[in-house]
Formats: C-alpha cells, structure tokens, sequence
C-alpha cells in the first residue's frame, strides 16, 4: 500500500516529542532501579556499587570529595550557583535532581519530534539510534566535559553498557510515546 506522505506539523512532533521525552526519562528511571536491584541482589554489593558509581544522566559523578553525587544533581547545584549564587539545600537537590534530569529528557526528546517531522527517517530504528545518540553525545561527552563525572576511561565496561542500556530504553519510549501522539494528532 502506497501511503501519501503527510505535510511536516514541526509544532505537533515537538509536543509529541516532549512527552515521549517525558515518558522516556520515567521509564529510563525505572529500567535503573530495576537494574542496581538485579545487579545488587545478584552479585551482593559489589557489581550493585558500579552500576551506582556509573556515570551521566542518572550516573554518580566524582565530587573530588571522596563522595559520589548524581550528575544532575552536580548540574542542578552548578546552575544554583549562577543563577542564586549558593548551593542547594538537600530539600531543593531533592527538587532539582528530577527537575533537570526530566527537563533535560524533555528538551531533548522535544528536539527529536521536531525533527522527525522534517526528517522522517530520524524515527526508523524504533527510537534506538536516538537513545544511542543521547547517551554518546551526553553521557559519554558533554557530561564528562561539563566536569560532571570523570573521563569516560575511568569507568569499566559496564558502567557504559548500562547506561547504554538505560539510554536505549529512553530513546524506545520516546519513539513509541512521540509515534502514538502523532497517529492521534
């Protein structure tokens, strides 16, 4: 069957797109409880401490203090420290860690909506090439670069298969929330 292609709706795969992000970041969350419990259970402590101490979005990032902080929450405190001039209480890093974390998957997701309603072929691979991308382009460089966790060499192998994982989980969620959206809209 030969089906006509539909004109671009920018506005409409941003929204769809933003709430597939949404969805994708909630679901990425809860594919990360999931996977430190198995990880914890199964091996005792030790295999559940590195997919703790990995790094990125949802990763531990090196304070320099001897702790482990969660990069969005080192974010959330980087921009409290620009824009209010003092770090986050723990009352407000409760608030901000998801703040950033679903705004950032939001933003991004948004982004990607947008962009597959220019550019078709951007959604073929069921969101995986997307959730891919995502965890390249940030939790393997910008969050590094930001100072946010250590050099990716740092890290053993499993800490960037999980958060690949994790990542891939993101980006299938938000193609099957942003493509469902899209056939009601």
């Amino acid at each position: 069957m030969n089906r006509a292609r539909r004109e671009p709706e920018i506005g409409k795969g941003a929204v769809a797109g933003l709430i597939g992000g949404l969805a994708g970041s909630w679901a990425m969350n809860r594919f990360q409880a999931v996977l430190t419990k198995f990880s914890d259970a199964k091996d005792g402590s030790q295999q559940g401490q590195q997919a703790k101490q990995g790094r990125g979005q949802q990763g531990q990032a090196d304070q320099g203090d001897g702790g482990d902080a969660d990069a969005t929450l080192m974010l959330a405190n980087k921009i409290a420290k620009t824009v209010l001039h003092r770090k986050l209480n723990q009352q407000e890093e409760q608030i901000a860690g998801p703040v950033v974390h679903y705004g950032f998957g939001g933003t991004v997701g948004a982004l990607y909506g947008a962009i597959t309603e220019a550019v078709p072929a951007a959604h073929r691979g069921i969101g995986l090439p997307f959730g891919t991308t995502v965890w390249a382009v940030a939790d393997e460089a910008a969050v590094p670069l930001l100072k946010l966790s250590k050099s990716p060499r740092e890290y053993p192998v499993s800490s960037h298969a999980s958060a690949l994982a994790a990542h891939l989980v993101y980006g299938l969620t938000t193609e099957v929330v942003r493509r469902t959206i899209r056939r009601i809209a």
